[in-house]
């Protein structure tokens, strides 16, 4: 790892520090330090930008607008799959930066993650070329329904796997005729950059997709309040999603939110409890630090010694360690902030009477302990709030409505994970549990063509197939008269 002035080298690839503004390079009058939550290492100063950083990203969105909005669907297909081409040109490069600056494994970026950042862009470039409604008629009169580009679209993305939420967002924002401002996290921006230049060499017209990086409401207030911008869609915490919403509000300007879980897993005596286990280890991904995790293990009172026997035998077989190892299983969690907030749960947590049952405390650097807490009761903020981390929590229910009743009783309803044998239990459990996706017997099964989103405060809006286009169009019905026409040439 080495510093520039205006690059960060990450094991010999360059990435750009500045800001990616009307199809060039901006510098800023500040800068702030990105450092990797491997060893606290500093990466590089990147472009701390504001106000009037934001205004010029706008402006430069809504200039490109009009010729990318008219820009024929072939042809945005054909950028979007080029842009896709570009990203897995350079894979192993988008994987070893990505993997420095936020500490996710290297192994799942190569194989998984980065892999799905260019089928997102493939996904929505074929989407778009079938994207269609049947005409209908309204007593003889023809309906037909098309998709508008919006507009600028502000794309706020999170940390914990910085470019394959940036693109979930940018590709359909595209592929809909859409121009866009994406501003990364502080706490990863540098697999942003890297995008700019892979779109740009792409033949992505200047304009039609912008980065801007910058701390929190320095330059998100001015991006989400600006009167031209059309949608904008965020991943994050609840508090944030308040305050854009907040600020979006005097231009009521449409919203996507994509927000916090403290999701269930929901484990019956009839369950296969190896599958079960296996879920349940699962949770530990990207050191917890994942919105859809089932951090709270509900499992049914007579199989719960067993199944936290056999669960604690797997976890202490999990690798923590430097991501970059092909061996390691858990990494670095972010960034010392994150860290503190960490440990500041599980300690109020085990002073009030919990449980670590493994773990519970630091490791060294910016690594926390696997951990699983028992004796927590339901209305404790171990059980109620998002940790954001490697920490589990473990409860028991005797009879299928308590598993139910236990599911439910927070204000988050992202996702729900379900292990049982039994089909028609499952069709029952599902059918009453509050959340955007429920996987039965399996966990983190992602299929663009579905919606994704949460409910109560996980969420506003769904994403993905043609809910995307939804999200990020103006629907327009065009009803014509079958009768009128002077002109029959």
């Amino acid at each position: 790892m080495a510093r520039e002035t205006e690059a960060a080298v990450i094991s010999g690839v360059s990435v750009d520090t500045r800001h990616w503004i009307g199809g060039r390079r901006v510098a800023s009058a500040g800068t702030f330090t990105d450092h990797s939550p491997i060893d606290g290492s500093p990466l590089g100063e990147i472009a701390r930008g504001g106000p009037a950083e934001a205004r010029a990203a706008v402006a430069a969105a809504k200039e490109a607008f009009p010729a990318w909005a008219a820009t024929p669907r072939a042809e945005r297909a054909r950028i979007l799959n080029a842009i896709a081409d570009g990203v897995e040109k350079r894979l192993e490069e988008l994987a070893i930066v990505e993997t420095t600056d936020n500490g996710a494994l290297l192994r799942s970026h190569r194989r998984g993650v980065m892999p799905r950042v260019a089928h997102n862009f493939r996904f929505f470039a074929d989407w778009l070329l079938r994207l269609d409604h049947e005409d209908f008629e309204t007593r003889g009169h023809r309906n037909h329904v098309s998709w508008d580009p919006a507009g600028p679209t502000v794309l706020i993305t999170p940390w914990n796997a910085p470019l394959m939420l940036a693109t979930w967002k940018v590709a359909p924002a595209l592929a809909a005729g859409n121009t866009v401002i994406l501003k990364p996290a502080e706490w990863s921006p540098l697999t942003a950059s890297l995008l700019a230049d892979i779109a740009a060499e792409a033949g992505l017209p200047a304009g039609v997709l912008n980065v801007v990086q910058g701390y929190g409401a320095e330059i998100g207030d001015a991006l989400t309040s600006h009167p031209d911008v059309r949608r904008i869609s965020f991943t994050g915490s609840v508090p944030t999603a308040g305050r854009i919403a907040a600020s979006a509000a005097a231009n009521l300007t449409p919203l996507s939110l994509e927000l916090g879980g403290k999701s269930p897993l929901l484990v019956f005596a009839d369950a296969d409890l190896d599958l079960a286990v296996d879920l349940a280890v699962e949770q530990y991904d990207n050191a917890g630090q994942v919105c859809l995790a089932a951090s709270r293990f509900l499992v049914e009172e007579t199989v719960a010694e067993e199944f936290t026997r056999r669960f604690v035998e797997k976890a202490a077989a999990l690798k923590q360690g430097d991501p970059r190892d092909e061996a390691t299983d858990v990494g670095p969690n972010i960034h010392p902030r994150q860290l503190e907030k960490i440990d500041g749960f599980v300690q109020r947590a085990l002073a009030a009477g919990a449980r670590a049952v493994i773990g519970g405390h630091r490791g060294d650097g910016q690594f926390y302990a696997p951990t699983l807490l028992a004796d927590v009761a339901q209305d404790s903020e171990i059980v109620q709030e998002e940790v954001f981390g490697p920490v589990l929590t473990l409860q028991t229910f005797g009879t299928e409505e308590e598993a139910v009743r236990l599911a439910n009783d927070t204000r988050f309803g992202l996702a729900a994970t379900l292990a049982t044998g039994d089909a028609e239990r499952a069709e029952r459990v599902t059918a009453q549990l509050v959340a955007g996706t429920v996987w039965v017997n399996c966990f983190f099964v992602r299929d663009l063509q579905a919606p994704f989103g949460g409910s109560r405060q996980s969420g506003v809006g769904r994403e993905g197939g043609t809910w995307s286009f939804d999200f990020y169009c103006d629907l327009k019905n065009t009803v014509t008269a079958p009768t009128g026409w002077t002109n029959h040439g």
